[in-house]
Parts: structure tokens; C-alpha cells; sequence
């Protein structure tokens, strides 16, 4: 019995499909990675107040409540409940890295600054070293220049004029409405 062309063709994608599905799990590692690389772009989250640890330096007790608002900005957390508290939280999300989670609870009795506890802050430095990863790898640009690379820059000096200068406008203009008579 003849075998017709679409009949072998039926035939050829079931042997592929047999194949392909007996390979599958030899492939399982490939297909890893290929969904890794295809997984989206995740943003940085950072949310709530960053407190820096020459911030919490600055803190002093006996401070009013506006200074240490405009130290360490409006609390993330008040409470109707806890009019003498307030909670600063900072949390900051990437992607491949565990969540970071700081707090800061300050504590007022009356108008004036008690007392403050909370996590061991980072300084500044540390902070932006963390955050901005691209530019561990870049080099920082001197930002001084020399003498001789100032002197560069310098105008020339301006040269006297080698055209007589043009005649003066008139000073008399005519009337800018007709002159009714």
C-alpha cells in the first residue's frame, strides 16, 4: 500500500512531537535560564524617609518638634493614639537582593525630644553606594583644574573696532499718529 504525501507528513510530525516531548526533560536547565533571561525588569522600591546616620547624630534631646521635623522630615507613621510618638520607616526593594527595612521611633515628652531608638542607620555615602550600583564600577572625574588648563579658557583680549563706527540715528522721529488738522 502506497504511502500519499500528506499521510507521511502526519506521520513525520508525530515522530517530532514524540521526540520533542522525550527531550523535554534533558532540556529542563536550558529552559532555566531561557526563562530567566526572560523575566521583566523589576524597578528599585524605595519607600518611606531615609534617615542617614548623621541625621540621628544631629538629634538631641530637648529639641522641639518642628526641629526635628525639618531634620528629619514628616513622620511616615503618626498615631491618634501615641501623640508623643512617631515612627520614620524606610524600606527598599530590588530586584535579586532581600529587602531592607529600617526604623527609627522618636519619642517626645510634651513639645520637647525624650528620647530615640531604633536600626543602626547607614551615612549617606553608604547609602548611595548601595543604591546606585552602576557607578561602582566607574571612575570618579577630578573635578580641579590647573592653572595652565584654566588659562585655556580665558577670553582674548578685545581688539579696538577696525571699521569707523556707523552714523548715529537720528533723534527727531516722525509722529507715529497722522497729525489731524
Amino acid at each position: 500500500m502506497p504511502v500519499t504525501p500528506t499521510r507521511a507528513a502526519r506521520l513525520a510530525l508525530g515522530l517530532a512531537a514524540c521526540l520533542a516531548a522525550a527531550g523535554c526533560g534533558s532540556f529542563d536547565n536550558a529552559t532555566q535560564r531561557f526563562a530567566n533571561a526572560l523575566t521583566p525588569y523589576r524597578i528599585q522600591v524605595v519607600q518611606g524617609n531615609f534617615i542617614s546616620r548623621e541625621q540621628v547624630e544631629a538629634l538631641r534631646p530637648g529639641m522641639s518638634r518642628q526641629q526635628v521635623r525639618d531634620l528629619l522630615g514628616t513622620p511616615l507613621v503618626t498615631s491618634v493614639f501615641h501623640d508623643d510618638r512617631w515612627d520614620y520607616v524606610f524600606t527598599l526593594r530590588r530586584q535579586g537582593v532581600e529587602p531592607q527595612a529600617r526604623r527609627l521611633t522618636v519619642y517626645f515628652k510634651g513639645a520637647e525630644l525624650e528620647r530615640f531608638e531604633g536600626d543602626t542607620m547607614p551615612t549617606e555615602a553608604e547609602f548611595v553606594a548601595a543604591v546606585d550600583v552602576k557607578r561602582r564600577s566607574s571612575k570618579v572625574p577630578v573635578l580641579e583644574a590647573t592653572e595652565e588648563q584654566l588659562k585655556r579658557f580665558e577670553a582674548p583680549p578685545a581688539q579696538p573696532p577696525t571699521q569707523p563706527p556707523e552714523a548715529a540715528a537720528p533723534r527727531s522721529y516722525p509722529p507715529l499718529e497722522p497729525v489731524v488738522r
